[in-house]
């Protein structure tokens, strides 16, 4: 047997892909290299004694999980998607915070009839400067960042003396100035000043009341909340990547992590105090949203993992695949392929546990929220592994227990009553929607993906109904760009492109003509004169609505004008993702406050509105 052969019998044992269809429709042979260097972390098969969807249910939900289906949406409705810390207002600092989700539900519900809001991860982050700016590489997908707190909405800084209320102010009013104006989100700063303000109030004694809120909120989070704040204790001490620490405090049960707790109480009851000042602020913007009549409010994400070094990772290192990290193939858009740096769990060993540290994860990301979406969903049936060192194409796909993993997923989400949304888009097997469909869990339409074999537009009426319809995501130029150009633009002067800058601009310039023609058949754009940015994005909106698309996301950047992405993948420092604040199309600052007055907000919100409205009507 050659040495190929046998890797190839050994990757079938494994669950491991030889080969794969890119996204041009070509077969790409995974390396051996690749092969030998996954299947060497695998090892050998262990028995997956808890696999399967009844050794999850009764201990977990008190369901089967193969017989639950998670919540459909009770009508079709639209929400605005947003980079929550891009959207400030008057009052928050540099930082756009739960205050300011809240105040844009209530807006949003209230005013437009919008039934929800989609945010990004809030994940929480390292408990010190550096932060890392991106949302989806957590230090845990278990908390939340304390970073979206408002300081002036935590009961006891009413409490506070006169000078500490001055010294809250002071470190205030420089973030709040900058948030006037259109410079890049400093984190660093952001959290520098909160910790600070966040010292003083801690510093206040609770009343009895809120005592024992704090005290239910510790028993009923349990050893997760204790993990965490005892990770970020030794974070602070150490640094926020536990495989840099001394070894005996790199095992979290280990008797001198036990003392380092004992030892640092007081910086690990902080941070346990954090998470339930955020929880507390998370759960008045998810009321906020359902008291302005939103059916569904707040919608939550997770991210497809968290960071090597982080929280997570330390406390779950029987699951953790090391030398690993988790990305995507080269698609259209990402032509080089990504590396999201995210080590993966190791399918085996994920089942033997029946799921449950993914069950668990569920259960507190659909916490005082009303829907979840679920970043690369294909991660519960496969997931594209890139070996350290190596380049992202160089990756291949490994296999998951789909039916145990959705099973768990459908049971958490009919637990918490949340909806579930798949980002299913890029390289996705047919089988994989039709298998998430008859859960309930909805798919992700992206417009400019919805094409037909000659790469035309596809007709409203083909696109599929049990899906969160959008015209962009985070990772793409607002739909402003692909009418300029400015699509192609970015990607060439960051050296993204594989095929020449002209040939990608012509089949880019193809594309647009292709849309407007489409949004002119369907009557959405005058015909006469090319359109305008706003009037072009408006009119996609619009087209979502002619969908059966049961939800329809308005990117809050797009409507408000903004022309420069949030992220760039296949950058680093090369492109400032994840820090750029809410701007309109003249490139100045657009504060919460200001979106009413927004007139590309309200055209979209409105034709939006409208369109929905119409289709009900036929």
């Amino acid at each position: 047997m050659t040495a190929r052969a046998e890797l190839t019998r050994r990757a079938a044992e494994h669950g491991v892909a030889v080969s794969y269809q890119n996204w041009r429709g070509q077969l790409v042979e995974v390396p051996d290299e690749t092969l030998a260097q996954v299947l060497g972390v695998l090892g050998d098969r262990e028995p997956s004694a808890g696999a399967g969807g009844a050794g999850y249910g009764p201990d977990a939900s008190g369901r089967d999980p193969g017989g639950v289906v998670a919540p459909f949406p009770a009508r079709r409705s639209w929400g605005f998607t947003v980079q929550l810390y891009s959207v400030r207002s008057r009052a928050s600092w540099g930082h756009g915070d739960l205050h300011d989700l809240a105040e844009l539900a209530a807006w949003s519900g209230r005013d437009l009839g919008a039934d929800f809001v989609l945010v990004n991860p809030l994940h929480a982050a390292e408990p010190l400067p550096p932060i890392s700016p991106s949302p989806y590489l957590a230090m845990t997908r278990r908390q939340i960042s304390p970073l979206y707190l408002r300081i002036e909405d935590i009961s006891e800084y009413e409490q506070l003396s006169p000078a500490d209320r001055a010294r809250v102010e002071t470190l205030a009013a420089p973030l709040r100035a900058a948030s006037s104006t259109a410079a890049l989100i400093d984190r660093d700063a952001v959290w520098d000043a909160k910790r600070q303000a966040l010292e003083l109030i801690r510093a206040v004694p609770l009343r009895p009341d809120r005592r024992a809120e704090l005290d239910a909120f510790r028993a009923r989070e349990g050893p997760p909340v204790q993990s965490w704040a005892t990770w970020c204790a030794i974070a602070e001490a150490h640094g926020p990547d536990w495989r840099t620490w001394p070894p005996a405090l790199a095992d979290p049960g280990s008797a001198q992590v036990a003392g380092f707790r004992h030892e640092h109480a007081g910086r690990v009851d902080f941070h346990v105090w954090l998470q339930w000042l955020i929880t507390e602020q998370a759960a008045v913007a998810q009321r906020a949203a359902r008291t302005a009549g939103m059916s569904i409010g707040v919608i939550a994400d997770l991210a497809v993992g968290a960071h090597p070094g982080g929280a997570d990772a330390w406390a779950h290192q029987d699951v953790i695949v090391p030398g690993m990290s988790v990305g995507a193939p080269p698609d259209e858009f990402n032509q080089l392929g990504q590396d999201w740096t995210l080590p993966p769990w190791h399918p085996v060993r994920l089942a033997a546990e029946a799921g449950r540290p993914l069950g668990e994860l569920i259960a507190a990301a659909t916490r005082n929220v009303g829907g979840m979406r679920i970043d690369h969903v294909m991660g519960l049936a496969r997931l594209w592994w890139i070996p350290a060192g190596m380049s992202p194409g160089l990756g291949t796909y490994v296999r998951y227990d789909h039916e145990l993993l959705g099973g768990v997923v459908a049971a958490e989400v009919a637990r918490a009553d949340a909806l579930a949304i798949g980002e299913d888009l890029g390289t996705v097997e047919p089988w994989l929607r039709t298998f998430l469909a008859e859960r309930q869990v909805l798919g992700t339409s992206m417009l400019w993906f919805e094409r037909r074999a000659d790469g035309t537009p596809r007709r409203p009426g083909g696109w599929r109904r049990g899906c969160l319809a959008t015209v962009g995501t985070h990772d793409m130029p607002p739909a402003a760009a692909f009418l300029t150009g400015d699509q192609v633009t970015i990607r060439a002067e960051l050296g993204l492109l594989t095929q020449p800058e002209a040939q990608e601009r012509a089949a880019a310039q193809v594309d647009a003509r292709r849309w407007l023609t489409m949004l002119r058949r369907e009557g959405l754009l005058d015909g006469a004169t090319r359109p305008s940015a706003e009037e072009f994005t408006t009119a996609l909106y619009a087209y979502l609505t002619r969908t059966p698309a049961v939800l329809i996301g308005v990117s809050l950047a797009d409507a408000a004008g903004e022309r420069r992405p949030q992220n760039m993948p296949g950058t680093v420092d090369e492109y400032p993702n994840w820090r750029i604040p809410l701007t309109g199309s003249d490139g100045k600052p657009v504060l919460l406050e200001d979106l009413p007055d927004q007139a590309g907000v309200r055209a979209a919100a409105a034709a939006v509105a409208g369109g929905l409205r119409s289709a009900g009507k036929r």
